[in-house]
């Protein structure tokens, strides 16, 4: 007799050789990280010797500290803690981890048996011919009583039960690094608008000291033109610029306004409800000094880098979850109890009934339906991988960007110093001339404005410069 060569083919020595084959083909591919141009250092950070690169390791979930704690602002520091304790959005975001923590939950449940306790009763008659007697046989009705146990179980042949698992796994710690960056975009939104809050205070505060100079103008000169010692074109000009001063006073006061109950909505609370203190940034405040640190550094700290690094890991066990669909499914069950007509006797031991059974699914024609499951995988897989690497570029755009900031801040702050100290100056002499009768009141007009407007950018300067210095602490992943 002739040996079939599928047999020969199928010798237990080859066994082991094709189940690799068949697992290898439904399993989840190799996850490689993307290639990355990273820097060895920043452009606009001054880069040290001892700076050099290094292979990123896994860091998001690292303690970021109370980096706020640098401002030494008990403000800022109460107002953070408020937030963190109300706001909507991170209460949003943590029920999101508990569902996602959940659904993993829900998947791990596949690695063990499902057990059951069922207990049904029917009465019901069948037509004879059902039961295989003649049609005008008699066929009384019959009651069922049946309590058992059952148990069903997938055999994981080909990993469909483990990647979904991993895939799971990995959706749970995305949602984790998404609430961290919820976490860390609502403290930076609290102390940049908490910064801007101070800096509007600091211009309502230049623009009340210009309105009180105008009103003096206005008392001095009303008082001239009644002595004649004045004409009326001077007097019209600094009742115009006094009125224009409370115009701009009122616009800052809006401003302010909004400003605090935009801060009231990040600590939870209703605008109503909410007042901050009239605190304006003096010209002494000093900002913490921020350490860049390594490129590489960045990829382990922000928790929008991890969030995006978890969606690669968990689209690719997905691949394997696909790909599983293609092979046999093997799933055993069993059931055991008591089946009677009388309930009394349900439990009796002559009552008892079981059943053991496997199934062996293998789907044949599906109309293309899972491969087309598994080209959605791989092009999710594609996405998330792009998704990554925008993720990491724009992260390094972010730190530049506010790099440069402080920078040109920084410089536009030596400038505007001086700028501040000379154009008071030049007001303190335009006033005196014009008192002593050796200038017109158009000069005073002119120095008080380029005072006023000089000191505002100070203020606005000052403000710009911390709310940069926060952004930096954000784009650096809220430490350093």
């Amino acid at each position: 007799m002739k040996t079939n060569p599928l047999l020969k083919f199928a010798s237990p020595s080859l066994m082991p050789l094709v189940a690799a084959l068949v697992l290898a083909g439904c399993a989840a591919p190799e996850l490689r990280a993307p290639e990355l141009d990273v820097p060895s250092g920043y452009k606009e950070a001054a880069v040290t010797e001892s700076a050099r690169w290094k292979p990123a390791q896994p860091a998001e979930a690292q303690p970021r500290g109370e980096w706020w704690k640098a401002f030494n602002d008990s403000t800022l520091d109460k107002l953070i803690e408020d937030a963190t304790t109300a706001n909507a959005n991170l209460a949003t975001a943590a029920a999101r981890v508990k569902q996602a923590r959940a659904l993993a939950g829900v998947a791990e449940a596949d690695r063990i048996p499902t057990v059951g306790v069922e207990f049904s009763g029917q009465r019901g008659r069948g037509s004879p011919v059902s039961l295989g007697l003649s049609q005008d046989t008699a066929v009384v009705p019959v009651t069922a009583w049946q309590g058992r146990l059952t148990a069903s179980y997938e055999v994981d042949l080909f990993g469909r039960v483990a990647n979904n698992i991993s895939a799971a796994q990995a959706d749970a710690q995305a949602s984790e690094a998404t609430y961290r960056s919820v976490l860390l975009a609502l403290q930076a939104d609290v102390a940049q608008t908490y910064f801007r809050l101070r800096a509007a205070d600091g211009e309502l505060a230049v623009l009340n000291e210009t309105v009180r100079l105008r009103e003096e103008n206005v008392r001095i000169n009303q008082r001239r033109y009644d002595l004649g010692d004045l004409g009326e074109l001077d007097l019209a000009r600094s009742k115009t610029e006094l009125s224009t001063t409370r115009s701009d006073a009122i616009a800052m006061e809006r401003q302010r306004a909004l400003l605090e109950h935009a801060l009231a909505v990040l600590l939870g609370k209703p605008a109503a409800a909410f007042s901050a203190q009239n605190n304006p940034l003096p010209e002494s405040a000093v900002l913490p000094g921020i350490p860049a640190g390594l490129p590489s550094a960045l990829l382990e700290r922000r928790p929008d880098i991890a969030a995006a690094q978890r969606a690669m890991i968990a689209a690719n066990a997905r691949i394997g979850v696909a790909r599983s669909a293609m092979f046999p499914a093997l799933r055993l069950t069993g059931a055991g109890g008591y089946q009677s007509e009388d309930i009394a006797d349900l439990f009796m031991w002559s009552s008892r009934t079981w059943v053991v059974g496997a199934l062996l699914s293998l789907p044949i024609i599906d109309g293309g339906r899972n491969k087309a499951n598994i080209a959605r995988s791989e092009a999710a897989l594609e996405e998330s991988v792009a998704d990554y690497r925008q993720s990491v570029l724009a992260a390094f755009a972010e730190v530049e960007d506010n790099l440069v900031g402080l920078r040109t801040l920084a410089g536009q702050a030596q400038s505007i110093d001086d700028a501040v100290a000379s154009a008071r100056r030049s007001a303190e002499l335009a006033n005196k001339l014009y008192l002593a009768g050796r200038s017109g009141y158009l000069d005073v007009l002119d120095a008080q404005r380029n005072l006023a407007t000089v000191e505002r950018s100070a203020v606005q300067l000052r403000g710009a410069r911390a709310t940069t210095t926060v952004a930096l602490i954000r784009s650096l992943g809220g430490g350093w």
